[in-house]
């Protein structure tokens, strides 16, 4: 089947081809220089062989392979956008040398293939996905923020930031929850200020603002977090229940008997007696290092109070941001030791965003590469020229071919629409 769809291809490409040479309009600005010019593409199918006709511009004297540029061919390009597509959506997933050898059974490629790929991809804005959403009406929504900690190959860190926006949550089963219409947000940030204009950008065209009551901000207390309360207008900011715990432990495990008592005075509301409790265990701390610890988490609770009450609202549904953090950074860029450069990190969390938002690869990669040669072409040739290449032949020629109109989203189906919507 492999041969077959690589035969398919070359058949496909050969048409366009023969379709230019036989042009009336191409024979009015371009004279043939090679009549058969090989070209080997590597696709989802294996290599690709066919011949094409290399042409001279007969007043700009430029050179160029028509039929290959029609389909989005580039004269350097070794590999189809196909398979390029189908390495990253594998990489998503995936370790890069994992994806280069089973994205086609036909062909082994490189991690840096891989790689290369997704450079070529670049960064994915996290509103590349379709927002479904269009001024809906709530009165309440959720915002939860963290960020991953992911070792780089110089010894440093990269802490790519997870931000996601939702209406609450349903049960599906026991024990398992669903959020409701999620958007996720996620890049390597120098400055927060950008990712929270995306969150709010996000806000004001999926919902009705002024429907909204309540905007709960749930974080771990970092100012980045607390940067977005001056940008989302009305919100609300809460410490998540997990770094509470995380810091009591902290000021408690030592005196197990004050732990249960710390929980009921932040249960009570008792600000005052939580501070005398804290104070209280740190006079009868001996260890400096244990003190200090106790010292960092009196800190932390006391002066994320306001945010820890909030917990309380009835409103508030709580916050999963290190599961989600798990789930969507993670598994993929910390869990296990891999080799990031910052760049590595920034675009991997990106698209771990965009799949989670239901984006579609094939189709960012294909628009970008469209949008890409068109400026190329109108840096090079002008508009008018461009109108007579889109020979209304060429297209029907295409659409006559049957795996187009089966319906079948096959990587075949795929390659050949890419030729003729292009």
């Amino acid at each position: 089947m492999d041969e077959v769809g690589a035969d398919l291809v070359a058949e496909a490409l050969e048409i366009v081809n023969q379709v230019y040479r036989n042009s009336k309009e191409r024979k009015k600005y371009w004279k043939i220089k090679e009549k058969a010019a090989k070209k080997t593409l590597t696709t989802i199918f294996g290599e690709v062989r066919y011949e094409r006709t290399y042409y001279q511009n007969k007043k700009t004297g430029e050179y160029s392979y028509l039929s290959d540029e029609a389909v989005g061919i580039e004269a350097h390009d070794k590999i189809d956008a196909s398979l390029k597509v189908k390495l990253i959506e594998d990489a998503i997933y995936t370790s890069y040398g994992r994806s280069g050898k089973e994205a086609s059974k036909a062909v082994e490629l490189t991690s840096q293939t891989v790689m290369n790929s997704i450079r070529e991809l670049g960064s994915v804005s996290n509103n590349a996905a379709e927002i479904r959403l269009d001024k809906k009406r709530v009165k309440i929504l959720y915002i939860e923020a963290d960020e991953d900690h992911v070792p780089l190959q110089d010894k440093g860190k990269a802490e790519p930031k997870l931000v996601y926006v939702h209406e609450g949550k349903i049960q599906v089963s026991k024990g398992r929850w669903k959020l409701i219409n999620p958007r996720y947000f996620s890049g390597v940030y120098a400055n927060s200020d950008e990712l929270w204009i995306e969150v709010s950008d996000y806000i004001d065209k999926a919902y009705d603002l002024d429907r909204i009551e309540k905007i709960y901000l749930s974080g771990d207390g970092a100012p980045w977090i607390k940067n977005g309360l001056g940008w989302i207008k009305g919100s609300i900011y809460v410490l998540d229940r997990y770094h509470l715990t995380k810091y009591i432990t902290q000021a408690t495990a030592h005196m197990e008997h004050t732990t249960s008592i710390m929980w009921d005075y932040i249960n009570a509301g008792d600000k005052k007696s939580v501070r005398e409790l804290l104070n209280a265990i740190i006079s009868a701390t001996e260890s400096d290092t244990k003190r200090e610890a106790v010292l960092e988490a009196r800190r932390y609770i006391l002066g994320n109070w306001e945010g820890i009450m909030s917990q309380y609202d009835v409103d508030y549904v709580g916050c999963s941001a290190e599961g989600h953090i798990s789930h969507i950074l993670s598994s993929r860029l910390s869990s296990r030791p891999l080799g990031w450069c910052k760049t590595g990190v920034d675009q991997m969390s990106r698209l771990r965003a965009f799949a989670a938002n239901g984006g579609n690869v094939y189709e960012l990669f294909m628009k970008q590469k469209k949008a890409i040669a068109k400026k190329a072409r109108n840096l090079k040739i002008d508009q008018e020229i461009i109108r007579k290449r889109q020979l209304k032949s060429s297209h029907e020629t295409i659409g006559n071919i049957t795996v187009l109109n089966i319906g079948k989203r096959t990587w075949a189906h795929e390659f050949l629409k890419s030729i003729r919507d292009s």
